[in-house]
């Protein structure tokens, strides 16, 4: 076998710009595919960041209407009957589910009517928060500036609150907040803390489509107070909703349709049921819209490898006639046929396997290329190169085994008489 490799680099070496063109079409074809499955695999990595976002794994069960995709506001809907609050065995029994590290249950408002004023100050838009002790460690919210919430806040009803970092900036205009008296619903709300997320992620928004699709969630700011005053803010107890962080990714949907199912069972209202915020199957969907396009795209650049395998049965065949008195001297001194046939297909697949080589390179910079000039993201795949190079070698000993059959079964008198 390595002689046969020796021989076949020295084969392509004495002929250099003819086998420089017949490993065109397989450089061109293992680029093409290369330079889109990186950007498909980048696109849909971007996909699937953008939804999920900050990657602490986090996801939120909240009312839906049965069979509506948007998730159920009570201020615009009025109070759903039959869906009580979650009780301490349900939320146990959610603590203990697989994967679950740990849970917050909240009430959420998210009208622009909730206005917060503060003297002649005003903020109209940022969504209010009832929260318990885990809610921020939850939802991977740390503390910049004063304190969290302590557990005589909620025993004692205490009227604090903490902010986000963007409405404090907002309503505060870098002034410092700690000890400020905000008013909500004409109730005093001391402010004790500042919070932001430990993540600084921002989806990358490349279009008018990508915003809708994935800024559309974003909130404007959020205030935070205990959940034990929530109802002397809005006068009655709601039914909460629930965050849960699980310990990997791919646990978020399992884990998250196993909450809802738990949370169900102790509503009675069949029309309004706890759903999951699944990112997961929308960032599938999109990344299965992404490939249905793309597909087509590789198929196309696959006739070029097709045209390259052509091309190395063509030169091969060539090889072949010009060789004949060498193959007919091979066989006059013993050679057998197996020789000669895993001679001329080693040649093949050194010959493609070199393409590919060229070509893997080729698609990496082509690849790099595209993301400069369109700011698509590309994600290289190693498994994937190495992949295409053993593709290519498969595609010259494919298409290299006719020749080589055929130098195999040559007669050695008549190979030798061959002029």
């Amino acid at each position: 076998m390595i002689e046969n490799i020796r021989l076949s680099f020295q084969g392509i070496w004495s002929h250099k710009m003819r086998s420089f063109l017949t490993m065109l079409g397989i450089i061109i074809g293992i680029a093409a595919i290369i330079s889109i499955v990186s950007t498909i695999k980048g696109t849909n990595e971007q996909i699937k960041q953008n939804l999920i976002g900050s990657g602490n794994n986090m996801t939120r069960i909240q009312l839906y209407r049965k069979d509506y995709d948007y998730a159920y506001n009570i201020e615009t809907e009025g109070m759903p009957q039959g869906i009580p609050q979650v009780s301490d065995e349900v939320f146990n029994s959610v603590l203990d589910l697989p994967d679950v590290m740990s849970a917050a249950v909240y009430n959420r408002r998210t009208s622009y009517n909730s206005t917060f004023y503060y003297g002649n100050t005003e903020l109209s838009g940022c969504e209010v928060f009832g929260i318990d002790n885990a809610y921020f460690s939850t939802c991977g919210y740390s503390v910049k500036r004063g304190r969290s919430f302590v557990p005589k806040d909620f025993t004692g009803f205490r009227h604090v609150a903490v902010l986000d970092s963007n409405t404090a900036q907002l309503f505060f205009q870098g002034e410092d907040p700690i000890g400020k008296t905000i008013e909500f619903k004409s109730i005093a709300l001391v402010v004790v803390g500042v919070v932001e997320l430990d993540s600084k992620f921002e989806p990358v928004i490349n279009t008018i489509e990508d915003y809708y699709t994935y800024n559309s969630s974003q909130s404007a700011g959020a205030v935070f107070v205990p959940d034990s005053i929530w109802p002397s803010l809005f006068a009655y107890d709601e039914p909460q909703e629930i965050a849960v962080q699980v310990s990997h990714t791919e646990a978020m949907s399992t884990v998250g349709e196993a909450v809802a199912e738990l949370l169900n069972t102790q509503g009675s209202n069949e029309n309004i049921l706890y759903k999951a915020e699944d990112t997961l199957k929308k960032a599938k969907e999109l990344q299965d819209l992404n490939n249905a396009t793309n597909q087509q795209l590789i198929w196309i650049a696959s006739i070029s490898l097709l045209v390259g395998g052509i091309g190395v049965m063509n030169i091969m065949l060539v090889s072949v006639t010009e060789r004949t008195r060498e193959i007919g001297l091979k066989k006059a001194i013993g050679a057998k046929k197996g020789r000669i046939l895993w001679q001329f297909l080693t040649e093949a697949a050194v010959l493609t396997g070199l393409g590919g080589l060229l070509g893997v390179g080729a698609g990496i910079g082509m690849a790099q290329l595209i993301s400069n000039l369109t700011e698509a993201p590309v994600s290289i795949s190693v498994p994937f190169m190495l992949l295409a190079v053993i593709f290519s070698m498969a595609i010259g000993i494919l298409f290299g085994l006719l020749p080589s059959v055929k130098a195999a079964n040559l007669n050695p008198i008549d190979a030798l008489r061959h002029e």
